[in-house]
């Protein structure tokens, strides 16, 4: 495995919008979009909430941030836990690429998507095709699994065809190192690598500790 480190670093810390998905679902999405916010003191935005309405993933990163950040609406809160397509077509709404709009705001921004890149919205559109209309920077956030370079590898290239900007690949939990070679030798040259430690228990001091020294 590679080295954990117990901290994270940006190399370059100015204004951005950046939108945070994911090779998968249940990879640490939220906790990366957590550390992320706390470290560049940015705005949050989840676009599309779907299920688990009684604790969304907007109000844990309002928990995990102890308040200290502005929370953007969900422009979609769906009720079944399910992919956003078939949620919004059980309640008889239709979701549509002109219906989404960046918040806004003087701060920066986080974003986070829903499952991965290709989770669908609609019969005809995806998280993919939300991350190009909005025309945003991708992190992308990996975890270490039997699979994940295919998945991370296929992600990668869809990312590359789009022409989205993958400003960031998140390793978070650790990762393999054979793993992380391989994966890394498939992204644009100015992409930034970021690890994030496997947290014990994920809490607002936990992710405090992990931005806090670079925030000075």
């Amino acid at each position: 495995m590679s080295p954990k480190p117990n901290r994270i670093k940006i190399k370059n810390n100015m204004k951005e919008q950046i939108f945070v998905t994911g090779i998968g679902t249940e990879i640490g999405k939220t906790v990366c979009s957590a550390i992320l916010t706390q470290y560049l003191k940015a705005d949050y935005w989840k676009p599309v909430q779907s299920g688990d309405l009684h604790a969304t993933d907007s109000m844990r990163i309002y928990d995990l941030l102890q308040g200290d950040v502005r929370i953007h609406p969900e422009r979609y809160k769906l009720q079944l836990a399910a992919s956003p397509h078939k949620s919004a077509l059980l309640e008889n709404t239709s979701i549509s690429l002109e219906d989404f709009k960046i918040p806004e705001t003087t701060n920066n921004l986080v974003i986070e998507g829903a499952g991965g890149l290709f989770v669908p919205l609609s019969d005809t559109c995806y998280i993919i095709d939300l991350i190009q209309a909005l025309t945003i920077p991708v992190a992308l956030v990996i975890k270490d699994y039997l699979g994940c370079i295919n998945h991370s590898l296929l992600s990668i290239n869809a990312i590359k065809q789009r022409n989205i900007d993958l400003k960031y690949l998140i390793f978070n939990g650790g990762i393999d190192t054979d793993s992380e070679r391989v994966i890394s030798l498939q992204i644009p040259e100015h992409t930034q690598i970021i690890h994030i430690p496997q947290l014990e228990t994920v809490t607002a001091e936990a992710v405090r500790k992990i931005t806090d020294p670079f925030n000075s």
